[in-house]
């Protein structure tokens, strides 16, 4: 403690955060180290902690295999199913990986932070050597260089706790090794899928060659029926359209032997009139011919009379 007090505002601050980091690191390893054991159990439905991811991974699982059978491809679907519901474990475990490095680079960062306030005391001691007044600041020399062992203090120190962090880190991280449970936790999930799931699952693919055949049997047939009803369907459509075509061409028809009627009554009563007006015709030149005649025998007989009463004047 009595270091730290000594120590500058900066080192502290830069040794706290490692502290705390560290701190951060050693509950996470326990959590997802806990956390996947919790997982590792409730795969083979011991546990119940898992029933949510579990459920999830069968929901998928089954769909996939109800379509390929057993072509189906089980670790990814775990690795997609482990990426979608367990995502903040798999965040915790990278940043278990990178905190290793990420205490050293904080070491370093401490260590030229102390060694930059070195620097900066001992330039400020020496930049009173070229003064008049070197021989009245002899006596703040010691000061002057106990604030620069200061700031090399800082330097040591803050890179003594993140290489110190970091092995720590590393030794816990190779005892506890999340990622090796986590691989157990997909082998076990794998297994539990093959073995105790699949066998109860039924498929739409094809388990053999002569599975084969008889599916595509099946599918010609199926496609045989549904071309047999689609033909069925157009010739009674075909029918039906034809039926009402025809009706209405016969009562076309009928229309059509009406108006002729009509025409034939028009054409008798117009030839009727005509037969008329012949006999008219007829009647009206005997006339015209009488009348010529009588007009003749008039002019005649108006000869006659005009050379008798010419005679008798003689």
């Amino acid at each position: 403690m009595g270091v730290l007090q000594d120590m500058p505002r900066s080192g502290v601050i830069v040794i706290a955060v490692i502290a705390a980091l560290f701190a951060l690191s050693i509950i996470l390893l326990f959590y997802v180290r806990i956390r996947y054991r919790l997982l590792e159990s409730g795969a083979s439905g011991a546990g119940e902690a898992s029933r949510g991811f579990r459920g999830a991974l069968l929901e998928e699982y089954t769909a996939a295999y109800k379509q390929y059978g057993q072509d189906v491809n089980t670790p990814a679907i775990i690795a997609d199913v482990v990426s979608r519901r367990l995502g903040g474990l798999l965040l915790f475990e990278r940043f278990l990986n990178n905190a290793v490095s990420l205490f050293v680079t904080l070491g370093l960062f401490g260590t030229f932070l102390g060694l930059s306030m070195s620097v900066s005391s001992l330039t400020e001691l020496i930049g009173y050597s070229n003064t008049e007044e070197w021989l009245s600041v002899l006596d703040s020399v010691g000061g002057g260089l106990m604030s620069a062992l200061s700031g090399m203090g800082v330097a040591f120190y803050t890179s003594l706790a993140g290489a110190g962090c970091s092995i720590l880190l590393t030794i816990l991280r190779t005892v506890l090794a999340p990622q090796a449970a986590r691989e157990r936790l997909e082998t076990r999930l794998e297994l539990w899928l093959d073995t105790e799931i699949a066998p109860t699952l039924s498929t739409d693919a094809a388990k053999g060659d002569s599975d084969l055949v008889r599916r595509m049997i099946d599918a010609l047939n199926e496609t045989a029926a549904e071309i047999r009803s689609a033909l069925r369907l157009s010739a009674d459509s075909y029918a039906a359209s034809t039926k009402i075509a025809s009706d209405a061409f016969a009562r076309s028809i009928d229309e059509q032997k009406e108006h002729l009627k009509n025409f034939d009554k028009s054409l008798e009563k117009f030839n009727s009139g005509v037969h008329d007006f012949s006999e008219v015709d007829y009647n009206l030149r005997g006339s015209v011919e009488r009348m010529d005649l009588a007009v003749r025998d008039l002019s005649a007989a108006m000869r006659e009379i005009n050379r008798r009463m010419g005679g008798s004047k003689v």
